[in-house]
Order: C-alpha cells, then structure tokens, then sequence
C-alpha cells in the first residue's frame, strides 16, 4: 500500500478517504483477529477483538457514508458465523443464544451509539452560523447563533412579515433593487437562505390598502405584498420565468412603487392548505409558524413557486421563484416565520420555534445529508463510471501550479494485478466446485479451507464495496474506488501466496523480490504527479500507459534546467522574489530532498557557479585556438622585451595564460561569455586593449573610455 500512488496522492491531501480507509483497514483487522480466537469463544481476547470490530464499523460510517459497505461485509460474515454454529450440534440453544447478543451489541449497538457520539461532537464543536445553514430547517437554525424574536400568533392587514418556503430549504421569499436582465426586466424576486430586511414584506388588502382598525387576515382573502426596502409589490405577468422556460412557468417580480396603487397582477389569493399541531383555527385564520399556506395569483389562476434552480450570476445565484400552474403542493407551500406590527395589542400571544433537541436535530441533518448527496447529479470533467475503475481508464486532477502537478492515479502494476487476482478467484472457485461435483477433492495439502475463508472474505469485501456503485445515478470519482481496491490488493497477497506455495523458497522469495521491485519503479515513475514534484514533458508523455490518462503534459518543460530556484525573502524584503540561478540539472530532485531546503539550495548554487566557470574557461580556449577576436584581426601586437617574456610564459602551458583571463573575466565578462582582446603594452610599456571590449558592466572603447550600455541604469545590475 505505501507504492501505491492513488493511495498515497489521496493521503497528502485533506479529503476523507484517508481516514475511510484507515477505518476500514482497522475493521478488517479486528474483525480478522475476532474469526482466529472463534475456538476460545467468550474469553477476554474474543471479546476484545468483537468489540474493536464494533468500534471500527461506527467509525468508518462516520467518516463516509461509504463505510456502510464495511458493515454490510461484517454483517454477511456474522451471519455465516451463526449460520455454523446452528448447526454445530455441540453448541446449545443458549450458548448459540449468547453468540448472537454478544454480536447483536458489539456490532450493531456499539457502532450506533459510535455513529451518534460524532454527530454530538459534531453539534459541540460548530455551535454558531455558517454558509450551510441554508440546508437546515428553521428550528434547526435556531440551534446555531440565530435569535428570532417572539411574533404575535395572528397576523392581521399591515404587518411587516417575513415568508419562508417549505417545499425547500431555499428560506425566505426575497427581493431587492435589482432587476431581471430577461422577460420584464422588473425587479427580481427570489428566494434567499439568510435573514435579511430585504425578506420584509407588508401585508395589504386587496385593493392596496390597510384597514384603520386591526382585522386579521382569513383563509381565502385576496392580499397584495410590498416590499419594505423597495416599496414595490409581488407581481405576476404573462411572462416567461426568467429560468426556466416550460409553458406553465411564469415570471414574478417586484412592480410598481409607493405612490402607485397597482394593478390586478398585484392581487393573490391566500389559501391555507395545512397547519401544525392542535390548533384548529390556524387551518382558517393566517397564523404564524402554524399555518400552511399557498398564494394563488388572481388573475392567472398559477401558484407561488419556487425549486432549486438557482439564478444566473446576475441574479447573485439566488433561487428562482415562478408563478406555476399545477405545481406540487409541497413546492408552493409557505409559512409566516415573524410578525411585527405597532397596532397589536400588548397581551397578544406570542409563538416561536421550539429548539431541537439532538434526536430531532440528528435525524434531520442525515435526511439533509441523503438528499444532498442524491442530488449529485451534474456532470464534472473528471468524474468516471465504476465500470473503467478497474481498469483504471482515467484519473482526477488535484492541483496545477508552477509547472507542477498532481494527478490521482493508480500503480498500474498493482491496480491491473488486484484485478486479475480477482477474475483469477473467481475462477478457481468455479473450477473447485464443478471439480467437486465430479468427485475430485483439491485439498490444497489440507490449506484449501485456509484459501477459501481469507479469500473469500477479501473477494466478498471487494463486491460490497465495488458493485453497489452501478446502482448509483450520482456523480462518480476513481476514488470511489480505494476501499474495494485495498481488499483487492488483500485479495492479491492471497493469490499470490497460493500460486507460489508449492516451489522452491529462493524462486518464491524470486518471485516477490521482482514484484515488489517492479511496483516500486512504477511508482516511482510517475511519483511527481503524486507528489507535485519536478518532470519533464518527454517523461509525462512516456509515462501514459492508456491514452485516457488525461493529465497535461504540456504544462511540463522541456527539461529540468527551466526550474527556478526561489530564493526565500529577507525580513526586510517582504513579498519579494530574488531572481535566482538558472538550474542545469540532469537529474530530477528528489522530494526527499526538501527536507534539507537550505542544503539543497546551497550544493545546486555551487554545482551552478563551478559549471558556469568551467563554460567560460572552454569557451576563452576556444576562441584563442581560433585566433578569431576583434583584436587580432585588426592590428598584430607589438612585442616589447617584457612582451617576450610572457610569450615564454604562455607558450609553457595554456592553463597559465588561461587562469590570467579567468581572473579578467571575473571582474568583467558578460552572460554570452564574450572574450576579452588580448593585452598589449605599446612603445611606453602601458597596456591597452583594442576594439571593442564588452561585459556586464559596461563598454570599453579603444582609447580606454568607459560607455554605459543602453536601457541599463548607471550603477544598475544587469
């Protein structure tokens, strides 16, 4: 498992597989440990293991709800377990009777009460609001910093409410000074998950108006709604939704203002279709938080609308509300949230949410998260079917960056072995039964038990954790896959260790040391996906077993030599990057090597300066076998007595010679590594160059005077 690279890309990373399948790795343990002590039943080891296996199963459906093929895979193995007993002449009804309650508590009330302690620690740790709240009722919200006042029970003509939507927990019915960019290009009604003055609404009769004395709105009345911030009211038109676009949508807005008085389109019919609790009278007359209610639009006989279709970004992304006609009732049913109003009397019953408690709040919030889940359905542009995970026909991308990239994708030595292992199985166990039914017995050497129950276990496990995905109409990733692909690799060891168990030892040992070879080179070749590391695009390309593998080698360079080195800033040089050396490496660094940064850094500047030194001193040589400089050509120097002198000395070695330019070119030589004109001394015995002489401090010209070089600063690094 440590070569294998799916594994261990997924590992580096903060996602949940890690800990599913550490989970499910520790399961599989206990619960093996358990089977091996079924000869010493009821002693402290037997229950020991029984109990991990319970505490493991609670903690991997913890993690994913994937976990609950772990328990699946437990439960079928409990089964076949008391099955055996049954029939098992020696063990007694009551002993079988123990047997059965020790497995009822330890497997199935020791992960429940697991399972519902992570969600208590859960509701402790995350105490106040966030962004999900959205997905939550509105008494679940109020376990979570909301604080909503206590509204009076009736609602009456004039007061300010809010409404908020059932049939989803899109929240509240919402609009603000923004207008749709389709259809009317009104203002934009929608609805909204959290509480803001732009869910105010005003409560009006029909024709506009709010009656002197306090009257209470009924079940059948016609109302109008203005909104608060914006004075405009609910309005409905014979208009396509400005989403979606069927027959029986139609558009609803925000029209008018405070002056105008409206128009027909304006009018809803208030229809309450439901109430909570033993209230009777909130079935007739509008109350808050009890009554169930839909607006039926007066004159194009549609409801209040609203899914979970969100809005284009000019519309923020909000859900869109319509005007339906023959909509499901629970898609328009709404419900007064709060109520305030200055003319209620002061003894008015008040009502509000009641708080949750961790049962309420624990149900709710696993119905949340069932049909969150079931409703990802949208494709992705690395999700991938079950049926090419075995094959491992493609991956997912993680993370790109600075030429670097990380790619989740499996060894395909291993991955492609755990799969043969399992037709292989499949197989042998088909051969083993019609063999048997002819009479044959393949005992294996008295091992064939031993094979069938581990393989059988690990092949069962693979099953339960591989085909339940074809069922799933949800969007699907390779890793998906990890869990079934570890019992796979189990499923291998098996395999392997009955394929080999009958030769030599050196040729099993052989054998073993050439798998476990192979696999790590695998690895080891595609390790920079894995990690993020350094590559070049000729390896990228050369690495592709399956032309599906759809990771970017383009975003590769050429070669290692392209890498920068990042010098990290001074603490007075916040934010800024140093241009380093250029790396010419041949060799990738290794990722074990950033352990020691400032090591590294330090050997490859020096490895850098010392190939940098070598070059020039090549490049001089060359350049004075050749007899090619400027200053050559265009005078022959003039031998003085000190001249012939160094002649001589030149003429004993070119190292000489060549170590007095070095130390020339140290003090002035440019990036190209352009070569200084010889030196000579004219009929005075003073040295002068000529030509032209150029380096990275400036130029030289023939009389000795120093010229900046163009479009560089004085005093400026090049």
């Amino acid at each position: 498992f440590l070569i294998e690279n799916s594994l261990v890309t997924q590992s580096r990373l903060i996602l949940l597989d890690s800990p599913l399948i550490f989970f499910t790795a520790f399961t599989a343990l206990a619960w093996t440990n358990f089977h091996n002590q079924r000869k010493y039943p009821f002693s402290d080891e037997w229950f020991i293991w029984l109990f991990l296996s319970g505490l493991g199963l609670g903690l991997t459906g913890s993690v994913k709800w994937v976990g609950l093929f772990t328990i699946a895979t437990i439960g079928t193995s409990t089964i076949n377990q008391l099955w055996l007993l049954w029939g098992d002449l020696k063990v007694t009804p009551r002993i079988w009777i123990d047997h059965f309650l020790a497995r009822a508590v330890c497997l199935i009330l020791v992960p429940i009460i697991v399972y519902m302690f992570m969600f208590e620690i859960h509701f402790l740790l995350l105490p106040n609001t966030g962004d999900g709240d959205g997905f939550m009722s509105a008494p679940f919200q109020m376990t979570l910093g909301y604080s909503l006042q206590d509204s009076p029970l009736s609602v009456a003509y004039g007061a300010t409410i809010t409404i908020r939507h059932q049939g989803t927990q899109g929240g509240y019915l919402h609009s603000h000074a923004s207008n749709y960019e389709t259809g009317s290009k009104q203002q934009q009604v929608t609805l909204y998950p959290h509480k803001d003055s732009n869910n105010e609404w005003i409560i009006q009769k029909r024709d506009g108006s709010i009656p002197e004395s306090l009257e209470y709105v009924k079940s059948g009345d016609y109302v109008r709604l203005m909104h608060v911030p914006t004075s405009k009211r609910l309005h409905s038109h014979d208009q396509k939704a400005p989403v979606t676009e069927t027959e029986n949508h139609f558009e609803v807005s925000g029209y008018g203002d405070k002056d105008f008085a409206g128009d027909a389109n304006d009018e809803w019919r208030m229809e309450i279709v439901g109430h909570e609790g033993g209230d009777k009278v909130a079935g007739e007359e509008l109350r808050t938080l009890r009554s169930k209610f839909k607006l039926v639009h007066a004159s194009m006989a549609c409801d209040l609308f609203s899914h979970k279709v969100k809005l284009p970004k000019w519309g923020f992304e909000q859900q869109e509300v319509t005007c339906m006609r023959s909509a499901a009732v629970a898609k328009t049913t709404w419900m007064i949230e709060s109520n305030a109003y200055t003319k209620y009397p002061a003894n008015v019953p008040m009502v509000n949410y009641k708080r949750p408690g961790f049962f309420r709040k624990f149900l709710e919030l696993n119905k949340v998260m069932w049909t969150t889940n079931a409703g990802l359905t949208d494709s992705h542009p690395y999700d991938s079917r079950p049926s090419s995970w075995v094959w491992l026909r493609r991956g997912i991308s993680f993370w790109g960056k600075d030429q670097k990239h990380v790619y989740l994708i499996g060894n395909w030595f291993t991955w492609y072995l755990s799969t043969l292992s399992i037709v292989l199985y499949a197989a042998i166990r088909v051969l083993l039964v019609v063999r048997d039914k002819r009479g044959y017995r393949d005992n294996f050497r008295g091992l064939r038990d031993y094979y069938e129950l581990s393989g059988g276990f690990f092949f069962m496990a693979w099953c339960y954790h591989y085909l339940p995905f074809f069922l799933m109409g949800r969007q699907l990733f390779l890793h998906h896959y990890l869990p079934a692909l570890y019992f796979a690799i189990l499923l291998l060891c098996v395999t392997f260790d009955l394929g080999l168990r009958f030769i030599p030892n050196r040729y099993r040992l052989g054998a073993l040391v050439f798998v476990s070879l192979t696999a790590i080179y695998v690895f080891r070749t595609r390790a920079p996906l894995t990690y993020g590391s350094e590559w070049t695009r000729s390896q990228c390309e050369s690495s592709k077993v399956l032309r599906t593998w759809d990771y970017d080698c383009w975003q590769f360079p050429e070669s290692y030599s392209q890498y920068r080195l990042e010098t990290p800033p001074e603490n007075n040089m916040v934010g800024r990057i140093i241009d380093p050396p250029v790396v010419n490496t041949d060799k990738p660094h290794d990722f074990l090597e950033r352990l020691w940064p400032h090591k590294v850094d330090t050997q490859l500047k020096q490895e850098v300066e010392e190939k940098r030194q070598q070059e020039e001193k090549e490049k001089e040589v060359t350049s004075k076998g050749s007899g090619t400089s400027e200053g050559s050509k265009q005078q022959e120097p003039i031998m003085t007595g000190e001249d012939d002198a160094e002649e001589e000395e030149g003429e004993e070695g070119a190292e000489g010679e060549e170590d007095a330019e070095g130390e020339e070119d140290a003090e002035g030589e440019d990036a190209e590594g352009e070569e200084d004109t010889e030196g000579e001394e004219d009929t005075e015995g003073e040295e002068y160059a000529e030509g032209e002489e150029e380096d990275a401090e400036g130029e030289v010209d023939a009389e000795g005077e120093y010229t900046e070089p163009e479009g560089q600063l004085a005093g400026e690094d090049p």
